[in-house]
């Protein structure tokens, strides 16, 4: 009977959880401007109308060149401290990895105003370069935690056995190492880009004069009549995160298959 509840339970708070979301395509082909039932007709012309929104176009290339820039940055990051995680042994590990992944219990809004105030006291502008470390800083967790499981499956024999035959360790680590968990890195890759480019609250403190897609959104909500654009884009946005969630979970899934490992969980 518990085991009832619970499910009663799980299925409930999915549906809480993503009701509204499912809400999105509905009033996003829907030909009124009210979000309402009963819905009009069936219209393209909201689709269309994000073709001819220069400001949105300028904020759709600005998030593009900070979810970039914070997928590879945070990535770099993630395999240097998953690698000294899975292989080496130094005092203070757990200390070390326990502070680097703190950000994941953080509630952003204290990074994103412990951020501000940082930068504001060292008299620096802000702009996306500012709102790439603060992104880096919450996505490079989410990079170790998938890298480590990929570098924890790989068998270090394969690397002992590549030094043994004369190889550097770097050449051992550019041709043995990483092809082995290169599908880890792509999945962290992914997973980085998706979190940097739907990403709000740190943008919205550290964004300078040409916002983010998501503070522009937030910004078009004032506006009634914007709304059911705002409902399209954000229809284009839920279908590609899950597509690039998909991707990412199966990219990780294959690395630990690649690596013969044990796969303890994923995102999906």
């Amino acid at each position: 009977m518990k085991g009832g509840w619970l499910k009663i339970y799980a299925l409930a708070y999915l549906l809480f959880l993503y009701a509204p979301i499912a809400l999105l395509p509905v009033f996003a082909f829907n030909d009124g401007t009210i979000i309402a039932f009963p819905l009009r007709g069936f219209t393209l012309e909201w689709f269309a109308e994000l073709g001819r929104i220069e400001a949105l176009h300028g904020a759709v290339l600005n998030s593009l060149v900070i979810a970039v820039s914070t997928a590879v940055l945070a990535t770099v990051l993630g395999i240097c401290a998953a690698r000294s995680a899975a292989r080496y042994d130094y005092p203070g590990k757990r200390g070390v990895m326990g502070f680097i992944m703190l950000p994941l219990v953080l509630p952003e809004i204290i990074v994103a105003v412990s951020l501000l105030v940082v930068l504001l006291q060292l008299g620096l502008s802000l702009g996306a370069w500012s709102v790439i470390l603060g992104h880096v800083l919450i996505c490079t967790p989410f990079s170790i935690a998938i890298l480590n499981s990929a570098f924890q499956n790989l068998d270090r024999s394969l690397e002992e056995a590549a030094v043994d035959l004369g190889e550097t360790p770097w050449s051992t680590f550019r041709l043995i190492t990483l092809p082995l968990v290169m599908p880890g890195i792509i999945s962290s890759l992914l997973i980085s880009f998706t979190i940097s480019l739907d990403e709000f609250i740190i943008a919205f403190f550290l964004t300078g004069a040409e916002p983010t897609l998501p503070v522009y959104l937030w910004g078009q909500l004032r506006f009634p009549q914007k709304i059911p654009v705002v409902m399209a884009l954000g229809t284009i946005l839920v279908a590609l995160s899950i597509l690039l969630l998909t991707t990412a979970e199966y990219f990780r899934r294959r690395g630990v298959a690649r690596a013969g490992g044990k796969d303890t969980g994923g995102f999906l």
